[in-house]
C-alpha cells in the first residue's frame, strides 16, 4: 500500500503548487520588468525633451542675434558671442553657409577654422532645426542646431552641444534604487509565493488524500471544510458524496447478508427434507409425498425471492419504463378482483371506494405491482373476520391509492423500517404467510420511479394499518 501511495505521489514540478508558484512568479517578473523600464524610459524621455528644447531656445537666441547683416565674419561673431550669456554651460559652434567653423566656445578643443560635419549642422544649413539626445559614457549628450537666416537666406548655423553627467547620475540613481527595490520585492515574492501556493493547494492535497482513502474502502473518512471558497464547497460535496457511498455500502452489505440468509433458509430446508428421504429406506409413500410437497413449497419460496431480487435489481438500475395514461382506479379494481378468492379464503372482507378521473402517466404493470403488494399484504397480515378497504381518490394534482386494514397493525418503532429490504415486523408470521420482506421495498421504489411515493401509518379508524401510494395526476385530468 505504501509503495502504491508513493507511485501516486506527483512530482513537485508537475504539481498544482508548482504551477501556482510559477504563475505568480511570472506575474511578479512582468511587473518588475515594467517597473524597471517604463519609469526610467519616461524620465529619460522627459530629460531629453527638456534639454533639446532648452538648447534650441538658446540656439535661436544666438541665431537671431547674429542675423543682423548679410555676411558672417569671425571677428563679428566673436564680438557678438562675448556679449551673450544665454548659452553658458553648453559648447557653442557658429559656422558659415559652407559649414566652416567661425566660432567655438570650447577652450580645450577649439575647432575654429575647421568644418562642422555633424548631421544636425547639415540639417540647419538646409534651413531646418535639428536636435538629438543620447545617454553614453554615464552622461547625457545633447546636440541642437538652428539656421542663421537673413531675409530667407541661410548665412550659417548655430550648433550647441551639452555634456551633462549630473542629470545622468540622477537617472542612474533612480535605476539603481529601482533595482534594489526589485531585489527586495523578488525575495519577498518568492517567500510569499511559496507560502501562498502551499496554502492554496493545501485543501487540494487534503482532498486528494481523502479520495485515495475512500478509494481504498474507508468510506467513513471526511474532509475538514475550511473557509467559504470553492474548495470548501468541494470538500462539503465530497463529504456528502462519501456519506452516500457509506450508506450505499452499508445497505449493500446488509442486503447481501440478508439475501444470503433468506436464500439459505429454504435451501437448508430442501437439503434437510431430501436427506430425510434419501437416508430413510423405510419411508412410506405418503410421508415421501409430504416431504416432496414441502420441497416444492420451499422451491416456490426461492422462486419468489429470486423474482423479487431481480425486480429490485431492475429498479436500482433505473431502466426507463414505457409510460402511458393509466386509470389508477381500473388497476385497483383489477387487483381486487384477482385477490378476492384469497380474501375469502382468509375470511377477510374486501371493500372498494373508487373515484373516477384518477389518471396518471405511468407503466400499467408497475402500478399493478404496487397495488398488488399493498392489497395482498393487507389481506395476508389481517385477522379472520377482518376488513380491507381500497380507495382511489384525487387530491388536487395528486392521485392516491389508500389501503386500510383491520389487522394487528405496525408498532410505531417499526414504521421507519418497514420499507427496508428484508425487514419484517413479525418474522414468524411473515414466513408462515410466504413473505420475503421485499414486497414493500419493491412497491416504494416502483412508486418513486414514477414520481410518487408510499407512506405508512396506523389505521385512523381503529386497529390496523393504512398505506397510501400517491402519484402526480395526469395533466388535463386534474380538474373535473
Amino acid at each position: 500500500m505504501a509503495a502504491k501511495r508513493r507511485e501516486d505521489r506527483i512530482p513537485f514540478f508537475r504539481s498544482i503548487q508548482a504551477k501556482y508558484a510559477l504563475t505568480y512568479l511570472l506575474v511578479v517578473a512582468a511587473i518588475l520588468i515594467v517597473m524597471n523600464t517604463y519609469p526610467v524610459l519616461m524620465a529619460e524621455n522627459m530629460v531629453f525633451t527638456s534639454k533639446e528644447s532648452t538648447l534650441k531656445q538658446q540656439a535661436l537666441v544666438v541665431s537671431s542675434t547674429l542675423a543682423v547683416s548679410e555676411t558672417l565674419t569671425r571677428e563679428g561673431v566673436e564680438q557678438t558671442m562675448t556679449l551673450l550669456e544665454e548659452a553658458q554651460g553648453a559648447r557653442v559652434l557658429v559656422t558659415d553657409a559652407s559649414g566652416l567653423i567661425l566660432y567655438d566656445s570650447s577652450t580645450l578643443d577649439n575647432r575654429v577654422g575647421g568644418y562642422a560635419l555633424t548631421g544636425e549642422v547639415a540639417a540647419a544649413l538646409r534651413g531646418h532645426d535639428a536636435s538629438r539626445s543620447e545617454y553614453r559614457d554615464r552622461a547625457i549628450r545633447t546636440q541642437a542646431a538652428v539656421p542663421i537666416l537673413y531675409h530667407g537666406m541661410t548665412l550659417g548655423a548655430v550648433y550647441l552641444y551639452e555634456h551633462d553627467a549630473e542629470q545622468a547620475g540622477v537617472l542612474l540613481s533612480i535605476l539603481s534604487n529601482l533595482r534594489y527595490i526589485s531585489i527586495v520585492i523578488c525575495v519577498a515574492a518568492v517567500v510569499l509565493v511559496a507560502l501562498l501556493s502551499k496554502t492554496l493547494t493545501r485543501n487540494t492535497v487534503r482532498l486528494l488524500s481523502a479520495i485515495r482513502r475512500v478509494r481504498e474502502g474507508e468510506y467513513s473518512h471526511r474532509v475538514e471544510s475550511l473557509g467559504r471558497d470553492e474548495m470548501a464547497q468541494l470538500a462539503d460535496e465530497f463529504n456528502q458524496l462519501t456519506g452516500r457511498l457509506q450508506t450505499t455500502e452499508e445497505a449493500r452489505r446488509r442486503f447481501v447478508s440478508d439475501a444470503s440468509h433468506e436464500l439459505k433458509t429454504p435451501l437448508a430446508s430442501i437439503r434437510l427434507l431430501t436427506d430425510s428421504i434419501l437416508q430413510n429406506d423405510s419411508v412410506d409413500m405418503a410421508t415421501a409425498r409430504e416431504f416432496v410437497a414441502d420441497i416444492g413449497e420451499e422451491a416456490d419460496r426461492l422462486t419468489r425471492i429470486s423474482e423479487h431480487l431481480l425486480a429490485l435489481t431492475r429498479l436500482d438500475a433505473g431502466a426507463e419504463r414505457a409510460s402511458e395514461p393509466v386509470e389508477l382506479g381500473a388497476v385497483a379494481e383489477k387487483v381486487v378482483h384477482l385477490l378476492s378468492p384469497v380474501a375469502q379464503t382468509a375470511g377477510v372482507e374486501l371493500k372498494t371506494a373508487i373515484e373516477p378521473a384518477c389518471a396518471l402517466l405511468a407503466n400499467e404493470d408497475d402500478l399493478y405491482q404496487v397495488a398488488f403488494n399493498l392489497i395482498e399484504n393487507a389481506i395476508k397480515y389481517n385477522l379472520p373476520g377482518g376488513r380491507v378497504e381500497v380507495a382511489v381518490s384525487r387530491r388536487e394534482d395528486r392521485v392516491v391509492l389508500a389501503v386500510t386494514d383491520t389487522g394487528l397493525g405496525i408498532p410505531e418503532e417499526d414504521l421507519p423500517k418497514i420499507f427496508d429490504r428484508f425487514y419484517r415486523v413479525d418474522k414468524a408470521r411473515s414466513r408462515a404467510a410466504g413473505g420475503t420482506g421485499l414486497g414493500l421495498s419493491i412497491a416504494r421504489d416502483t412508486a418513486r420511479l414514477h414520481g410518487g411515493g408510499i407512506s405508512a401509518g396506523p389505521n385512523p379508524g381503529g386497529r390496523g394499518a393504512r398505506f397510501e401510494a400517491e402519484f402526480p395526476a395526469l395533466r388535463g385530468e386534474v380538474d373535473p
